[in-house]
């Protein structure tokens, strides 16, 4: 079973997160890049609270390590999200 994850970011916008995934050099708007192994989707966006990420995951352990190695030491300068982990029941990506 996958695992979901939300980050809420306040105080963080658009040009905050196309600088941190410069840094980890992945394109989530083309999908481009370096893709995190274990990664399955992706999603952000603005919200009335601030910058929202959705991802799912092959496993916590798969998003654990892409956050050691690269998402980390790319967030040092930002405001510590609200994390929410969920149990992925169900998931389908429409185009």
């Amino acid at each position: 079973m996958a695992d979901g994850l939300i980050l809420q970011f306040e105080g963080v916008g658009e040009q905050d997160y196309d600088s941190v995934n410069a840094r980890v050099n992945f394109d989530p708007r083309t999908g481009g890049g370096d893709w995190p192994a274990g990664l399955q989707s992706h999603s952000a966006g603005a919200s009335d609270a601030g910058w929202v990420v959705t991802e799912v995951w092959d496993s916590r352990a798969a998003q654990g390590a892409f956050m050691a190695d690269r998402l980390g030491p790319a967030l040092a300068d930002m405001p510590v999200p609200k994390i929410t982990w969920f149990s992925v029941v169900a998931s389908q990506h429409r185009h």
